[in-house]
């Protein structure tokens, strides 16, 4: 009977999931004060809890943040690192001041995914785990205080951030509906990240930004990883460079060994000798800053040009032109290729970009923020509305609607500190709110949308319709320098807003600039185009030589 009852919850769980097209009975018109429990929200039904303490003997200081409980049906690998989109279960509580040895309790109260309510947990035993995200008081320089997770160079990645605490993983037998405490301690502190040695191939760097600092009231740091040309430091010439972008990350850039293919041709005598240099700029709301100026993130498309980019040519022989200056990168680094080239056309010399985020935000993971009412649901007639989709497989199948997409970014972190891809949106392109936090697009508990939000958006963020403001100035300088490349199954549905920008860059006037568009037939989130990594650098290199001035010497390929 309990197993019956269990399938009728999940049922009616998929139904407020959005899953199946039965309308909310929360649902509001946008504008409208949110439900304060919306459909399918926990129930409180649940009688078991979890208590967490954090030994004094581990962080003897009062501790803000967040506390997760994770369950899993195995433990290899542990599991906290079994927590993703669609991964294990696990359920999350904020902590405000919270004493040494004083318990935080997580219970039915408390959101969980992909199970929503504790209490359709089927009874059963399961490794057990706690971590605690802990967070830092940011005084910042517009007079906001805000408590958020200090990124220690892990890229916003709670389950593995350094001084973030966990518990060792125990199997218990738990039943949801019986009364009983689970009592769990977080006494193992994770270690700080080991990065990398600088060797005659990759180099690392990073310092302390002074604006940044500033800005945030806390010390943020920007660096960067370069991978050097043969014979860089037996030569006096200088280099082109490519910027690439994407998220953060201490590896080589373009996943460069000396055994893969463009490690292969990187030592051949005809192989362009070029400089590949990947930032690193994580952020407290996420792993990569998105390079633009933000009243939420902050001032990190100033840092990344006046501060970032100086460093590098000032430690590194390259070429300071903008024929030598290229940009690529993939999927929120595609978004970035592309908008560091828009915004600083006279900069850099062409950019490379692949799978980009939402590049006009009429379909922004499904959500079209412009005319959808509510980012949950399409409302195709007065009577009838269908879950919007968040993600798709190649043949079509749903991965995950935006309604469990938002819910999950809930648990990993209120007031936007998920570290997840709505969340960093609405931090990077949105306004700033009363609280310090920023001014949510939508309810993430009912999916209302917030109009003005939308705006905002648009008029600050929406490259396409910057592009539209602004052709007749920025169009003669972009003219040759557009790539881009798309799977037309893209995971997340990109490749709809490339369209929009491809339609409309085929009607342009004063000059006429079409660009340049490669869809993948069948191809997912990130597809890049049919050539291999070495043969795009030598593209690129190809095309800096088109676009140097008359008379330009090339000692760098012997082509």
């Amino acid at each position: 009977m309990r197993r019956h009852a269990y399938v009728l919850r999940s049922i009616l769980g998929l139904v407020a999931a959005g899953l199946v097209g039965i309308p909310s009975l929360d649902a509001q018109p946008a504008g409208a004060k949110a439900a304060a429990t919306p459909a399918g929200w926990p129930s409180g039904r649940a009688k078991l809890r979890f208590e967490v303490t954090i030994p004094a003997t581990v962080r003897n200081e009062a501790t803000t943040g967040r506390v997760f409980v994770i369950l899993s049906r195995t433990n290899q690998p542990e599991p906290r690192l079994q927590v993703g989109r669609v991964g294990t279960p696990f359920f999350g509580h904020d902590i405000v001041g919270l004493a040494p040895g004083r318990p935080a309790t997580v219970d039915g109260r408390d959101l969980g995914h992909p199970i929503w309510d504790l209490a359709d947990i089927p009874p059963g035993t399961y490794w057990v785990q706690t971590m605690v995200n802990i967070y830092s008081e940011f005084r910042r320089g517009d007079g906001k205080v805000v408590w958020m997770h200090d990124d220690q160079w892990e890229g916003q990645q709670w389950n593995r951030s350094p001084g973030n605490l966990y518990s060792t993983p125990r199997q218990i037998a738990i039943d949801p509906m019986k009364e009983s405490v689970v009592q769990l301690t977080a006494d193992r502190v994770i270690a700080p990240i080991a990065v990398p040695a600088n060797t005659q191939w990759v180099e690392r760097f990073r310092f302390e930004s002074p604006t940044l600092t500033r800005f945030w009231g806390r010390p943020i740091y920007v660096g960067a990883t370069i991978l050097l040309p043969r014979d860089y430091h037996r030569t006096t010439i200088s280099y082109p460079v490519l910027y690439e972008q994407g998220h953060f990350s201490t590896g080589n850039p373009m996943r460069w060994s000396e055994d893969n293919e463009i490690g292969r041709e990187w030592v051949k005598d005809n192989f362009p000798r070029v400089l590949v240099v990947t930032f690193q700029h994580p952020t407290p709301y996420f792993d990569d800053s998105y390079v633009v100026n933000s009243v939420n993130s902050g001032p990190y498309g100033d840092v990344v040009m006046q501060e970032l980019i100086p460093e590098i040519e000032k430690r590194y022989r390259t070429i300071r032109e903008p024929w030598a200056r290229w940009l690529h990168g993939g999927s929120t680094g595609g978004w970035e290729a592309l908008a560091l080239q828009i915004f600083n056309p006279d900069f850099f010399g062409g950019t490379w970009a692949y799978c980009p985020d939402p590049v006009t935000f009429s379909d922004v993971e499904g959500i079209d923020i412009y005319k959808d009412e509510n980012a949950f649901y399409k409302q195709v007639t007065e009577w009838h509305r269908t879950p919007t989709i968040n993600s798709r497989e190649v043949n079509g199948e749903v991965r995950q609607t935006s309604q469990q997409r938002n819910w999950m970014e809930l648990v990993n972190g209120t007031h936007g500190r998920s570290g997840q891809q709505l969340d960093v949106w609405s931090s990077t392109f949105g306004p700033l709110g009363d609280d310090g936090y920023f001014k949510p697009l939508f309810d993430k508990r009912t999916g209302v949308i917030d109009r003005s939000v939308a705006e905002y958006w648009r008029d600050n963020y929406d490259l396409l319709h910057y592009l539209q403001r602004n052709w007749s100035t920025v169009g003669p300088k972009l003219v040759d320098k557009l790539h881009i490349y798309t799977g037309d199954m893209d995971s997340f549905f990109l490749d709809r807003a490339v369209r929009e920008l491809e339609a409309w860059m085929k009607k342009t006037e004063n000059p006429h600039y079409e660009g340049f568009f490669m869809y993948g037939d069948q191809k997912p989130h990130c597809w890049s185009g049919p050539v291999t990594p070495a043969e795009r650098l030598k593209e690129m290199s190809q095309h800096g030589l088109r676009h140097m001035p008359p008379g330009t010497t090339t000692p760098w390929w012997s082509y």
